[in-house]
């Protein structure tokens, strides 16, 4: 399986097609749907499940400096935030959207400002974390900054910035993927 095989089983899910035009259609500056939109499609289908394992939300990613206000730099949302939430709630209200500006999600993170959100999106925790789509033109485009090995093989590793963090084992716990999606492998 490769970038291509993962685009075209998007292609092929009317549901994750309609949240990629929701979210197409709010026209946000460098933006990307991410971590387990993707992530679960790829693990439910290695793993030959029928259904769409359930996803908390939907990470909607975008990068935009002049959106928010000085005093909203730290905080954990925006009003442009909370607004494009809803927004995407109205047009795809089958699962609750969660939409970061990665403009400031550095703060978050210890790191340097980032200059796009493909290189927020490369700092993820999982390797198998940092995929995200979106469409141009009608096509799909996917960003996955450390390849897609990890993910389609199955395994849990941490990105360079989380490597011996207590960040990435404390995900393994909270998250329970293991008991999901049986097939994981944790290499540290």
């Amino acid at each position: 399986m490769n970038k291509r095989d993962i685009i075209l089983l998007i292609e092929k899910d009317e549901w994750m097609m309609n949240a990629l035009r929701a979210a197409h259609s709010l026209n946000l500056p460098d933006w990307w749907i991410g971590a387990g939109f993707v992530r679960s499609k790829i693990w439910d289908y290695l793993h030959g499940y029928k259904k769409r394992t359930p996803l908390p939300d939907i990470d909607c990613i975008y990068f935009d400096a002049g959106d928010f206000t000085e005093n909203e730099m730290k905080s954990d949302t925006t009003k442009a935030e909370k607004d494009y939430e809803k927004a995407l709630g109205k047009l795809f209200p089958s699962v609750k959207w969660s939409v970061t500006n990665q403009a400031r999600m550095h703060i978050f993170h210890d790191r340097p400002p980032y200059k796009s959100s493909e290189e927020a999106l490369s700092g993820w925790v999982e390797t198998a974390t940092c995929i995200g789509v979106k469409l141009e033109n009608g096509k799909i485009i996917l960003s996955a900054p450390h390849g897609v090995k990890d993910l389609v093989n199955l395994i849990l590793r941490p990105t360079p910035n989380y490597i011996g963090s207590e960040w990435f084992d404390r995900r393994m716990k909270e998250k329970k993927w293991i008991k999901k999606w049986f097939k994981l492998k944790i290499v540290v």
